[in-house]
């Protein structure tokens, strides 16, 4: 089935060649090893300091980046299986596209954070920033999966990694705000602009591909994996870069009852949104993770227990609304083709969360914190802001990471329009014969061989 327009052959190839020569030059220019990872400078430090090699961060922080590091490749990968004859390209290009963003991350991360002396110091720290830059373009990718070429994607991933980090520096610089789980730099952002990309690449006559647009029995049980594994370590994933201590204990114990929560409100209304109460599986496997988006920004908070519940409980019930009924409203009125339905996971919940965050935020005391106010909130412990004027920079952060995501998927969306990137026709779209060789024991190949057939028909008959 491929023509001409997505022919890989050359496009594919010269695309990683030069964006990853590219990548190793400026590495090897600009890049090091922070303090400590560096043999020299730890060895010097731990002389000083009288420190262990078992207090260098790597035995902090490495097991949190494993976790992270699954959610990333298996987790967003396999939970995008659900489509019927686009497994190969669900989780190969996100395994594609992770492998580049991870590396351009920690360049343009590097520039707005960890430049010293006009070098970039990069750690195990630096390695899960760029795996949560990553984890937002996989959310866009989730909004144009099965319509893109793998060409598109990397330049999409491109583009969006380098907004990403001047989001993030805007926020977390510029405006002090706090957002350790991502609920407004990665969800909320990767939504908003997986969806205008979205809407740029509209397909009038996408209902062509519409009999592959569904899932089947396995590939729902595929993707079903992919949920386990994101539901699993997403306490790790809001905890991982929060201070050590009582810091990242709260978040991953906040975060843990939110995605509890969730789950049973997501059971719930899905059973109470269809007319013969039979559960949905595209709720099950999306939803029940709204919980963890949505205590993303609060998760290191004091936002208690019981807050983490009720904000989890509202995501599930948020989430399973949209599924149900915005997702066709999107498509129908806005020309927003929304596959993998990332504005009801990311998109609401990371509004959400973002909206929470504001407001524990606004209500931040030393009565209720004590000392760990400045572990938390440094600049109201110091006397430098009011908890009043946190929470205002809280929800003035959310509308600039709207404005950015915004604005930049709709250039992005136009420079991915480009016919040099080889984009798959509205006929043959969520389909894996295109670019890739299948099995022939796959759906695939069953359809492509009737096509062939057909041709052959059509021909003799003339």
């Amino acid at each position: 089935m491929t023509d001409t327009a997505t022919n890989m052959r050359l496009k594919l190839p010269l695309t990683c060649f030069i964006l990853e020569i590219i990548i190793i030059i400026l590495f090897g220019v600009l890049v090091q090893y922070d303090k400590e990872t560096d043999a020299k400078k730890w060895h010097l430090e731990k002389k000083s300091e009288n420190k262990s090699d078992y207090e260098n961060d790597f035995y902090y922080r490495y097991p949190s980046f494993q976790d992270v590091h699954v959610m990333i490749f298996i987790g967003f990968g396999f939970l995008m299986t659900f489509l019927q004859r686009y497994g190969f390209g669900s989780v190969a290009f996100n395994f594609l596209i992770s492998a580049f963003a991870l590396q351009w991350a920690t360049l343009m991360q590097g520039f707005l954070h960890g430049l010293h002396d006009g070098k970039i110091d990069i750690g195990v720290e630096s390695m899960i920033n760029a795996d949560f830059c990553t984890g937002s373009v996989l959310i866009s990718f989730g909004a144009v999966l099965g319509k893109t070429s793998p060409v598109q994607l990397l330049f999409m991933a491109l583009f969006e990694v380098t907004l990403f980090a001047v989001n993030e520096f805007i926020l977390l610089s510029v405006l002090d705000a706090k957002d350790a789980g991502g609920s407004m730099t990665i969800h909320t952002f990767g939504a908003y602009f997986g969806l205008m990309v979205a809407r740029v690449l509209y397909r009038p006559n996408l209902d062509k591909s519409k009999q592959r647009n569904c899932s089947v029995y396995h590939s729902d049980m595929f993707a079903m994996i992919g949920t386990l594994y994101l539901w699993m370590f997403w306490p790790s994933f809001n905890s991982a870069i929060t201070a050590h201590g009582d810091d990242q204990h709260r978040t991953a114990m906040n975060t843990y009852y939110s995605l509890a929560a969730c789950t049973l409100s997501t059971f719930a209304m899905s059973s109470l949104t269809a007319h013969d109460g039979k559960l949905d599986m595209v709720h099950i496997q999306n939803a029940a993770l709204a919980g963890g988006v949505a205590a993303g920004t609060a998760g290191e908070m004091m936002l208690t227990p019981v807050g983490s519940m009720i904000v989890g409980f509202l995501a599930g019930i948020i989430s399973v609304l949209g599924f149900k009924y915005l997702t066709p409203i999107l498509e129908e009125k806005l020309k927003i083709q929304d596959t993998c339905g990332v504005h009801n996971l990311h998109g609401m919940p990371g509004v959400l969360g973002a909206i929470v965050g504001a407001v524990t935020a606004s209500l931040a005391s030393r009565e209720v914190y004590g000392d760990g106010l400045e572990d938390v909130f440094p600049e109201i412990a110091k006397g430098h802001l009011s908890a009043s004027t946190q929470g205002f920079r809280q929800a003035i952060s959310l509308g600039v990471t709207l404005g950015i995501a915004l604005l930049g998927g709709i250039v992005v969306g136009f420079i991915l329009k480009l016919p040099v990137c080889g984009a798959p026709s509205d006929a043959i779209c969520f389909e894996d014969n295109i670019y890739w060789e299948v099995p022939e024991d796959s759906p695939s190949h069953g359809d492509q061989l009737a096509s062939v057939r057909t041709e052959e028909s059509e021909k003799l008959n003339s």
